[in-house]
This record gives structure tokens, C-alpha cells and sequence, in this order.
């Protein structure tokens, strides 16, 4: 074998020690932490509802955003996602709030309505722009309705 070869054969094999690695710790959070991440989860999406009832959906917005500053980290997005989207369902509809929200598909808009909520809202982290992308999710299947 030239060196060539056998320096990809170690490449490839490095690669496949790391991936299984990362599965292998992947599993393992998942058996540990997964049960608790699913209660968290319930009693997030619990709130939201909760939350919704007394509000209407500029409301929900409004209370995700505060929420995503005190947490901008992504299992906090994760987390103020499910909020937010459980909180619009059950929540009043707030006249025009679907008016200007542009459709997922239109890509370039899209990401440019994201970035324009997410710096109105004086928002700059990454995760920023899914709570945005919820409310397109939310806006697309009221319009669906």
C-alpha cells in the first residue's frame, strides 16, 4: 500500500471511531436525560396553553421573546419554541397579526422578515429567528383554516 492509501485508510477509520463515539454518548444522554427533557417538555407546552388562555397571539410573542432573553442558549430556544407554538394555538387572535408574516417557502423573504422581528425585538442571538419561524408555522396553517 502506498502511503497515499494508507493515510486515507486511517482518515476513514478515525472518522468511524468518532462517529460511533458520538452516537454512542448520544444514547446515552437520551436513556439518562430523556425522560426528564420530556416532563420539562409537557410542562413547558402546559404553560403555553396555559398562558394563551389569557392572552392574545401578540401576547404569546411577546412573552416568548422575554422568555428567550433569559435563556438564548439552544435548549432554551428549543424550549421557548414549544411554548410559543402551544401558547398561539390556544391564545385570541390579535387583528392583523398573520398580515405582513411572509410564507416559509419564500426563502429570501423569509429569512429577511426573521431577522427584522428578531432585531425590532433587540434579539441577536442565533437562535433568534426560530421563534419567528414558529409564527410563520402558525400564520400558514391559520390561513390553511
Amino acid at each position: 500500500m502506498t502511503g497515499v492509501v494508507k493515510g486515507i485508510l486511517i482518515a476513514v477509520i478515525v472518522v468511524v471511531v468518532i462517529g460511533a463515539a458520538l452516537i454512542g454518548v448520544g444514547v446515552w444522554w437520551i436513556s439518562a436525560h430523556g425522560g426528564e427533557f420530556l416532563e420539562k417538555s409537557k410542562q413547558t407546552i402546559a404553560e403555553g396553553q396555559k398562558f394563551g388562555k389569557g392572552t392574545d397571539n401578540q401576547g404569546c410573542v411577546t412573552e416568548t421573546v422575554a422568555r428567550h432573553r433569559q435563556n438564548p442558549t439552544l435548549s432554551g430556544a428549543v424550549t421557548t419554541q414549544l411554548f410559543l407554538n402551544s401558547c398561539l394555538v390556544s391564545s385570541r387572535s390579535t387583528p392583523g397579526f398573520c398580515d405582513d408574516v411572509p410564507k416559509r417557502l419564500d426563502f429570501v423573504q423569509s429569512a429577511e422578515w426573521q431577522l427584522e422581528q428578531c432585531a425590532k425585538n433587540d434579539l441577536k442571538d442565533e437562535y433568534c429567528k426560530q421563534i419567528f419561524a414558529s409564527v410563520q408555522n402558525f400564520c400558514e396553517k391559520k390561513s390553511a383554516q
